[in-house]
Parts: structure tokens; C-alpha cells; sequence
């Protein structure tokens, strides 16, 4: 005989384990998926909702010597 109430509780605990480390990975791997924006200069990831005003802002305050489109290539005109 086997199995008993401890036995349950450990493999409940180990499947519920499993189960927050597969949802973890998934948060990360959507976030990676989110951050498609990236300065050229300094290599930062920005979200993929930033808008044009954010990425200025950036360019002037991190990079006064580049010029915005150096930073963020797709902000041509």
C-alpha cells in the first residue's frame, strides 16, 4: 500500500511548482515579444507602444551629440 495524503499533498505541490514556472516563462517571453523599440546607440529596449515623443525625449536626453534618426532608424522622414 502507498499513497497516502502526504503523497498527494507532495505531487499537488510539485504539479502546482510546474505549473507557476511554465506561467512565469511565458510572462518573460511575451515581455521580450513587447520590447521591439531599441536605441541604436545605447542598445535600450523600449516597448513597442512608445511613442515618437518618448523616443525624442530619449535622444535629447541620453544622446545630445546624436541625432534622433541615429538613435531610432524607423523616425526617419
Amino acid at each position: 500500500m502507498g499513497g497516502g495524503n502526504g503523497q498527494k499533498s507532495k505531487t499537488a505541490r510539485e504539479r502546482n511548482m510546474e505549473k507557476q514556472k511554465a506561467a512565469k516563462r511565458s510572462q518573460l517571453e511575451s515581455n521580450k515579444k513587447a520590447m521591439t523599440i531599441q536605441c541604436k546607440v545605447c542598445m535600450q529596449t523600449f516597448i513597442c507602444t512608445t511613442t515618437e515623443v518618448k523616443c525624442r525625449e530619449h535622444a535629447e536626453a541620453k544622446h545630445p551629440k546624436s541625432d534622433v534618426s541615429t538613435c531610432f532608424p524607423h523616425l526617419k522622414k
